[in-house]
């Protein structure tokens, strides 16, 4: 595929109340992580630019509330379907952009793609209730209206995912939105402004800021009172600083913050399938992603023969650009990932970790760390804190259950939890015990658009995707009227 034909496609500037403009900024670039490269130079929004994006979201409010659910839903499906026919450019693009192995980022075109498809059903489905009330004097009516304009604010390692995860239940909703894409990933969210335009999404009811100060144009947005909406995937810090912003207008929000993903295997796990799913959780996306199992906690039992495994499994992956084939761990997004991993293996290492296979940065171009397995990880490792956030898996050794589980919670975070076992009654204690808003049995991978997205502690606020998905964009209006039969 011819990769500059592909980017002169991509728009270069806002997506302002149905119009392309340029940035009362300036501009700012985009480069490859692979090879150092420019790639495309695009619009850069001011504050001012962002107020103007929320003006058309407001503009074009009242009209989309009141479109019915089904032209909503439909073209959330021509959406769809139109992913589908560019589904390669849309995967290149993310290779391109950020990094990942191209048939990695087919598979977040169909994970992306199944967002459309699954909110394009639900927008026929907002439901309310109607009954008498328990006195007998009256009738209850409980309805579900669009909370209003919305701001939404993507992070850079699932460009398409986490775009139509936010976007699609907005608009089935009847939200109209502005969206704020990550300053090292926004070409994708460009070329979806561009798909959702040609499915017939009228003017202002999407809009795309991209910016290189992200703090000094979001927080005008925030501030404005006409604003009734915020969703944010990203780090717990920054997290933290947009729900004191949004405490000043009492914005409803949704939060998808940092993970430290425990990834336990018992002594009486099917290793094959431990090893399967371990290469899934922690690889998948060459390991930048909020799901990513950040610590492996084996019992002493079979830790061993796990860790043989699986480093013989990474033994096998391949670095590289991941346009190239056979390639199954790309760059790093920047230089700035590449330190922290290599910081955090340091000082594990320091405290009496061993070094399996990998431990390196690549040296050349490119912001490439070796694939890596670092084992008998020691309590106090900042491995064991901080979320990794690349391709490095650390083990640490358990004794009993009641460890794993004490283990696996030291954490302020609570997204996901992954464990494997054959006893059945010790997995829905896991259920039970695991401090997480999602849990992986035997599983290694469980995010799906038909599923709630989230965590609890300080892994965030809010769920995406499944039937709870949309209520995040709804609001909840209770009406009492007069018994119709009485006097």
């Amino acid at each position: 595929m011819d990769e500059k034909a592909l980017l002169d496609r991509v728009p270069d500037g806002l997506f302002i109340g149905g119009e392309w403009t340029s940035g009362a900024a300036g501009t700012l670039t985009v480069s490859d992580p692979a090879t150092g490269a420019a790639i495309k130079t695009i619009a850069d929004a001011s504050p001012e630019d962002g107020v103007r994006a929320l003006d058309a979201a407001v503009a074009a409010a009242e009209d989309w509330a009141a479109t019915p659910p089904r032209v909503r839903g439909e073209i959330l499906r021509r959406a769809f379907d139109l992913l589908q026919e560019r589904r390669d450019d849309f995967a290149l693009l993310m290779t391109l952009e950020m990094g990942k192995p191209l048939a990695e980022a087919s598979g977040e075109v169909t994970y992306g793609g199944e967002f459309l498809r699954w909110f394009s059903e639900e927008a026929v489905r907002i439901a309310g209730r109607y009954g008498t009330n328990p006195e007998g004097t009256g009738r209850m009516i409980v309805s579900q209206h669009p909370v209003g304009p919305c701001f939404l604010i993507t992070p850079w390692n699932f460009p398409l995912a986490m775009a139509t995860r936010k976007i699609a239940p907005a608009l089935a909703a009847g939200c109209t939105v502005v969206v704020k894409p990550a300053e090292l990933t926004p070409l994708t969210t460009l070329y979806f402004a561009r798909l959702l335009e040609d499915a017939g999404l009228p003017a202002g009811v999407l809009n795309v800021i991209t910016t290189s100060t992200s703090g000094k144009v979001s927080a005008p947005i925030i501030a404005d009172p006409r604003l009734r909406k915020l969703s944010f995937t990203g780090s717990t810090e920054v997290g933290r600083k947009l729900l004191q912003q949004a405490s000043e207008n009492v914005l409803r929000t949704s939060m998808e913050l940092g993970g430290n993903a425990p990834f336990v295997v018992f002594e009486d796990a099917d290793l094959g399938k431990a090893v399967e799913g371990a290469m899934l959780a922690k690889f998948r996306n060459i390991g930048e992603a909020c799901t990513a199992a950040n610590r492996f906690i084996v019992h002493e039992a079979v830790a061993d023969e796990f860790a043989r495994r699986v480093t013989e499994r990474v033994n096998g992956l391949r670095v590289g650009r991941g346009t190239e084939e056979g390639v199954t761990i790309g760059p790093l997004i920047n230089a700035d990932a590449v330190d922290k991993a290599a910081e955090l293996v340091a000082d594990a290492v320091a405290r009496g970790a061993s070094v399996l296979t990998g431990g390196s940065r690549v040296e050349g171009q490119g912001t490439f760390y070796e694939p890596t397995v670092v084992t008998d990880v020691q309590a106090g490792s900042e491995i064991l804190r901080q979320e990794i956030f690349g391709p490095v898996l650390s083990i640490v050794r358990f004794s009993s259950e009641d460890e794993a589980v004490r283990i696996a919670n030291d954490t302020e975070f609570g997204l996901v939890s992954y464990v494997f076992t054959k006893d059945l009654a010790r997995g829905q204690r896991m259920i039970e015990r695991l401090q997480t808003g999602m849990m992986g049995l035997n599983v290694g991978v469980v995010s799906n658009a038909a599923a709630p997205f989230g965590g609890v502690k300080q892994s965030g606020l809010g769920r995406e995707g499944g039937l709870e998905g949309i209520h995040e964009y709804l609001s909840t209006k209770y009406t009492l009227t007069p018994d119709p039969f009485g006097a």
